[in-house]
C-alpha cells in the first residue's frame, strides 16, 4: 500500500536529532510522499530546504499559521511570492483561523488569512487551511476567494456536520488526522468521516502532534507522532468507511496526487 501524508511539521524541534531516521521509517511504512508545512516565514523557508534535501518524497508549503498571524507583514507576501515559484512548493498555507487558542487576536488572524488567500489566488496555488472553533468566520472569508483558488483543503478537520457540509459545498477537500482515533474527543468526527465523498478525503498525521491513541502500547515513540503512523490512521478510517485499507490508500493517494500535482 502507498500512502500520502499531507501534513508533517518536520521542522519541529522534536525531529532535530533523528529526522533522517523519521523519513526512512515513513518510507518503510509505505508513506510515499510527505507535505512539510510552513507556519511562518522562517519555518516556510526551512520547509523548502527540507524538500530540496528529500525531493524524492517531500514537497513544501508556505504560510503563516493563525497562531502567528500577528507577525504577518507586507514583506511576508513578497517573500512568499518569490518562493512560491520553487518547483518543490506545492501549496500555500498553513493559514486560517483558530479561535480556540487565540495566540493572535481574531482581528489579526482574519487580516493574515485574507492576505494569504489573496496571494494564493494571484499565484494560482492551492491552499492548506486551518480552522478550529471559527467555522463561521472562516467559511465566510473563504467563500469570497474560493472561485479564484484552484483547490482548498481544510486540514485536521474537527468541526461539526454543518461546517463539513459548507466546506464540501465550497468544493473543499477534507484532511483527517489521528484525532479520529481518540475515543474521548473523536466521536463526532468518527460519525462524519463516512460522509466525506471519495475524491475529497485526504489523510495526515500532523506530526509530531496528535499521536493516535489507538496505537499499540509500548512502541518507542514516547508521545511524538510521526509519518510512519499514517497507515494506522488510514486503516482506522477505512474501517469507519467500510472499505478495505488498500482501497482507501489508493483513493486518498490519488486525491492527494491530483491536489498537489505529485508525480
Amino acid at each position: 500500500m502507498e500512502w500520502i501524508d499531507i501534513c508533517v511539521n518536520l521542522t519541529h524541534e522534536g525531529f532535530r536529532r533523528d529526522r533522517d531516521a523519521v523519513v526512512e521509517r515513513a518510507a518503510e511504512a509505505g508513506v510515499r510522499w510527505m507535505l512539510v508545512t510552513g507556519s511562518d516565514e522562517t519555518e516556510s523557508r526551512r520547509c523548502v530546504d527540507l524538500a530540496e534535501q528529500y525531493p524524492h518524497c517531500m514537497r513544501a508549503t508556505l504560510g503563516v499559521h493563525p497562531h502567528h498571524a500577528s507577525h504577518w507583514r507586507d514583506q511576508t507576501a513578497y517573500l512568499f511570492a518569490e518562493q512560491a515559484g520553487h518547483p518543490l512548493v506545492a501549496a500555500m498555507g498553513e493559514m486560517g483561523l483558530d479561535y480556540y487558542r487565540n495566540h493572535s487576536t481574531p482581528t489579526a488572524q482574519r487580516c493574515a488569512f485574507e492576505a494569504q488567500l489573496e496571494l494564493a489566488a494571484d499565484l494560482g496555488k492551492p491552499v492548506f487551511l486551518h480552522e478550529r472553533e471559527a467555522s463561521g468566520d472562516f467559511a465566510d472569508i473563504l467563500q469570497r476567494y474560493r472561485d479564484r483558488l484552484p483547490a482548498a483543503v481544510v486540514h485536521c478537520f474537527t468541526s461539526d456536520g454543518a461546517a463539513l457540509d459548507r466546506y464540501l459545498e465550497m468544493d473543499c477537500h477534507i484532511g483527517v488526522t489521528g484525532w479520529v482515533c481518540d475515543e474521548r474527543r473523536g466521536k463526532e468526527l468518527q460519525d462524519l468521516v463516512p460522509r466525506i465523498p471519495e475524491g475529497r478525503l485526504m489523510l495526515e498525521t500532523d506530526a509530531p502532534y496528535l499521536l493516535p491513541r489507538t496505537l499499540p502500547k509500548g512502541l518507542p515513540h514516547g508521545r511524538r507522532n510521526e509519518p510512519a503512523f499514517l497507515p494506522h490512521i488510514g486503516e482506522y478510517v477505512a474501517g469507519l468507511r467500510d472499505v478495505p485499507a488498500e482501497e482507501l490508500a489508493r483513493q486518498t493517494s490519488d486525491t492527494a496526487r491530483a491536489f498537489y500535482g505529485l508525480p
